[in-house]
């Protein structure tokens, strides 16, 4: 495979860490910027006829892994880690502390909104409906789900699940059901997490008994799934419908040898057609980091130049099936870059209209994912177990 002529990601920038934070509606986006000691967090316009980029300096530079998350009112939360911190999940022990950072005239304001005490804590993907933030935190032998914003009272526990987890994707628009990726004796799998139910738990991936079968990405129109897992005999990345009894499948066009690809946005509002999805992917090989873009009904990737700057592993969609990747340089140090998605070929066969259309799995018997609970029916008894 010849990778397209791309920037190389930013230093530092280690696979699969958010560098820059989109908000669940796509209007504003937030990254620690500067550069060794000199960091302070920025907010970016996005929904406007032009990018622009708001500084929000404390009055103290930030540590390289403190953690943003942007809400749709404009409002920054910031967390930051006292007493230790590790660069991906809060390590170290100690407070955890958050706060709501936006501008006020040639300064920032910062309202408090409470501390976590615990070891190990992560924020979680921007909740559906833009108002609430919610976090990870790791015990001996629970992890529990603290509402960090948006709540009454400062910091809330809302749900303690039993085991080992770590991910964190939205299943549904109103931020009521969470697929967590839950460690148990040695395994992986993906389960979902009823917040309005004092987090009840629903299996939601198990493709095969002893397989690692972990949720990246989920798109709440279409209900397309992105997965990866072991399954087929090491770790591959699939796709799947929420709901469905069809075989999870895994394309060999998502599985380079040469390339580590990892997806990041799902294009919105193509309600009931999954397979019609176009979804970003980043892929970092020897040359860099640059953009893939994938439909299941296309079973084709497309490999292309990311903008010079691009903050990777960062995009949203539009309906339209424009992509949306941001970057900055010294030339521009807040910009947006249209890609229009590629055109594919749609491939159909009589034999897979009725299999949603993908693109069947190498192996020759396909796992197939455990029929999760409909979000409609989610909070019934009796679908579920506790912890």
């Amino acid at each position: 495979m010849t990778a397209p002529a791309i920037e190389t990601a930013a230093d530092g920038d280690a696979l699969g860490a958010a560098v820059f934070t989109i908000a669940a509606d796509g209007s504003y986006g937030a990254r620690l910027a500067g550069e060794g000691d000199a960091r302070f967090p920025e907010r970016w316009t996005l929904d406007g006829p032009e990018p622009y980029a708001v500084p929000l300096p404390a009055d103290q530079p930030e540590e390289p892994d403190t953690g943003l998350l942007p809400l749709a009112d404009g409002r920054v939360l910031i967390h930051r880690r006292h007493g230790g911190a590790s660069h991906v999940f809060g390590g170290g022990g100690g407070r955890h502390s958050f706060s709501l950072l936006y501008p006020t005239g040639p300064r920032t304001g910062e309202l408090p909104v409470g501390a976590v005490e615990c070891e190990r804590l992560a924020l979680l993907p921007p909740a559906p409906d833009g108002s609430r933030a919610y976090a990870l935190a790791l015990g001996e032998a629970t992890t529990t789900v603290w509402l960090v914003a948006g709540g009454a009272f400062g910091p809330e526990r809302v749900a303690e699940v039993a085991g080992h987890c770590s991910g964190g994707v939205w299943l549904d628009r109103t931020g009521r059901m969470l697929a967590l990726d839950r460690e148990a004796d040695g395994v992986t799998k993906t389960v979902a997490v009823d917040l309005e139910r004092g987090g009840e738990v629903t299996p939601l991936l198990q493709i095969a008994e002893g397989s690692n079968d972990r949720l990246l990405l989920a798109d709440a129109d279409s209900g397309l799934l992105l997965i990866r897992s072991d399954a087929p005999g090491h770790d591959r990345l699939g796709w799947g419908v929420l709901g469905s009894m069809l075989p999870v499948r895994f394309p060999e066009c998502l599985g380079p040898s040469d390339c580590a690809v990892t997806p990041f946005a799902v294009q919105p509002g193509q309600e009931l057609m999954p397979e019609n999805c176009a979804v970003a992917l980043r892929i970092d090989g020897a040359a860099g980091s640059w953009v893939g873009v994938w439909r299941p009904s296309g079973r084709r990737l497309h490999h292309l130049a990311a903008p010079a700057g691009w903050l990777a592993g960062a995009g949203l969609w539009t309906r339209e099936g424009v992509l949306r990747l941001p970057y900055a340089t010294g030339a521009v140090p807040c910009g947006v870059a249209p890609v229009e998605a590629p055109e594919d070929v749609v491939v159909t066969e009589t034999a897979q209209v009725e299999r949603a259309g993908g693109e069947p799995s190498a192996a020759r018997d396909t796992p197939v994912v455990c029929k999760p609970v409909p979000l409609q029916q989610a909070p019934l008894t009796g679908r579920g177990a506790r912890g």
